[in-house]
C-alpha cells in the first residue's frame, strides 16, 4: 500500500533534505513510494519556500543516484542469487524479463531507456552488474540520464505542485508515462520561459 501524499509532504516538511534522500535511496529495496512523486514533491515543497530549490534538487538527485548505485553494487556482490530472490514475486519477475529484453536489444543504452519504466529502472543495474559492466561505464550512462530525469520531475513538482492531486490522479489512471509527458512539457516550458526572459533583458546598442 502506497503512502498518502499528505504523509509524504509532512515527512519532507519535517525532515527536509534528508527525507528526500532516504525516501529515494530506499526505493531500491521496494519502499512503496513512486520515485517520480518523491522527486516532484521535493520540487513542490521547494516552490513553497520550505526548502532551498537548489539543495532540494541536489538531494533529490543524490537520492536517485545512490539508490541505483546500491542496485549495481548488490548485483556485483551477490550476483544471480539476488535476481532469483527478486523473481519470487510475479510483478518483479515481469520487470526482470522486461529489463533483460531492454539490455539484450539496446545494450548499455538500456540504462537510459529504463528510466521510462518504474521498477525496471531498479532492476537494470542488477543485471548489467551481473553481466560484468564496469562501474565507470555504468555511471556514465546511469548518472547522466538520472540528472535529466530528476530535473524533469523536479520541475513538474516545482511548476505544477499546486495541482499535486491532479498529478497523482493522472499517474494512477494513465500510468507514469503520462507523468513523463508532463515532465517533458515542464522542462520545455522552463526553457522557453528562460529564453523569453533573456530576450526581454537583452537590449542591443543602437547607433
Amino acid at each position: 500500500m502506497e503512502i498518502s501524499i499528505a504523509s509524504l509532504l509532512h515527512f519532507i516538511e519535517q525532515y527536509g533534505y534528508l527525507a528526500l534522500f532516504f525516501l529515494l535511496w530506499l526505493g531500491i529495496v521496494g519502499l512503496p513510494i513512486p520515485d517520480e512523486l518523491v522527486v516532484a514533491t521535493g520540487g513542490f515543497v521547494a516552490s513553497l519556500g520550505y526548502l532551498d530549490p537548489f539543495y532540494a534538487f541536489l538531494f533529490d538527485y543524490l537520492g536517485v543516484v545512490s539508490g541505483l548505485t546500491v542496485g549495481y553494487l548488490l548485483g556485483r556482490w551477490f550476483g544471480k542469487p539476488i535476481l532469483r530472490w527478486l523473481s519470487r514475486k510475479k510483478k518483479i519477475a515481469r520487470s526482470i524479463s522486461r529489463a533483460t529484453a531492454l539490455i539484450e536489444k539496446y545494450g548499455p543504452y538500456a540504462l537510459c531507456l529504463s528510466y521510462l519504466f518504474p521498477v525496471v529502472r531498479h532492476i537494470v543495474p542488477y543485471i548489467v552488474a551481473i553481466g560484468g559492466m564496469k562501474f565507470r561505464r555504468y555511471a556514465l550512462f546511469s548518472y547522466s540520464t538520472g540528472l535529466v530525469w530528476t530535473f524533469a520531475f523536479y520541475m513538474v513538482g516545482f511548476l505544477f505542485g499546486q495541482n499535486m492531486d491532479v498529478i497523482i490522479e493522472v499517474s494512477r489512471r494513465y500510468g507514469y508515462y503520462a507523468l513523463g509527458l508532463m515532465a517533458v512539457l515542464a522542462v520545455g516550458g522552463f526553457l522557453v520561459r528562460r529564453l523569453v526572459i533573456a530576450n526581454r533583458s537583452y537590449h542591443p546598442e543602437r547607433d
